[in-house]
């Protein structure tokens, strides 16, 4: 399969923007990045409502909206501040596809619990950690050990985890590679890795990991950044992948072994 790639935008004060380590006033402004990286031919766009995640409120419900209505058939993944059944709701009423809870799962375990068995594929938990330590409250406060907390909502019936490496989020420093390993060691559910892609040879990296479990990469400044685009990243995965079963090798590829020769016919 090929690694799913999920473009990010994070909406702040009703306009996309990207913090710097998530800290407030760190913000830069980007313009209509949803419109764009759809139509660079995105599947999924993870929008993140900011001002939700720092405790401000649901300011960018109205902007969200717009932008599911905008994209489709391109599937948003919603997050930021969904602590109660409420928020879940409104999103998913907006046409979000799948939205992340965060701190809840750290603060309401049996809620989010109940949230997964109701909604099963449209909820996944984010995992922030820094190193094993989980952040919370827009990362800024401590949760517990992340693999503690894996396994007690797995256990719980959670079926799909992001992990985002808080340390490398918006550094363009390559991703975390090795503690995405032992997450996906760790759990048998499928899980999103976030933070650091800065280049498309980090993202082969993450292809690499795709056997073990990891689904998708969410992408923000290294596309911002113009380090390259939806287009090429998407290329790149489908080429880390290689040929879905079934397929043969492509045009110029050589004979396979056992198949008929030019006198069984070429390519249809």
């Amino acid at each position: 399969m090929t690694l799913e790639l999920l473009p990010a935008v994070d909406l702040l004060d009703g306009q996309a923007a990207r913090l710097v380590q998530g800290v407030a006033g760190t913000e830069t402004g980007y313009g209509d990045a949803a419109g764009g990286f759809a139509a660079q031919g995105a599947r999924w766009l993870h929008v993140v409502d900011l001002d939700a995640a720092f405790g401000r409120g649901p300011r960018n419900r109205e902007h969200l909206g717009r932008i599911v209505a905008a994209v489709g058939p391109v599937r948003v993944e919603a997050s930021g501040g969904v602590r109660t059944a409420e928020d879940l709701h409104a999103l998913l009423d907006l046409g979000a596809a799948r939205v992340v809870i965060g701190t809840a799962a750290l603060e309401n375990p049996r809620w989010v619990a109940e949230a997964c068995s109701r909604h099963g594929e449209a909820v996944a938990v984010g995992l922030d950690a820094r190193g094993r330590t989980l952040q919370a409250r827009g990362w800024t406060a401590s949760g517990g050990d992340l693999f503690e907390v894996l396994q007690r909502l797995e256990a719980g019936g959670c079926r799909r985890f992001i992990h985002t490496e808080v340390a490398r989020d918006g550094m363009l420093t390559g991703p975390a590679t090795d503690r995405l390993a032992q997450v996906l060691a760790a759990t048998s559910r499928p899980v999103i890795a976030s933070g650091g892609v800065a280049t498309l040879d980090d993202l082969r990296a993450l292809a690499a990991l795709e056997p073990a479990g990891l689904e998708g990469a969410i992408v923000g400044k290294a596309l911002y950044a113009g380090r390259f685009t939806v287009t090429d990243a998407m290329a790149a995965l489908a080429e880390a992948a290689g040929p879905a079963p079934g397929e043969g090798p492509g045009p110029g590829a050589g004979p396979v072994p056992g198949a008929p020769g030019p006198a069984g016919g070429g390519a249809a």
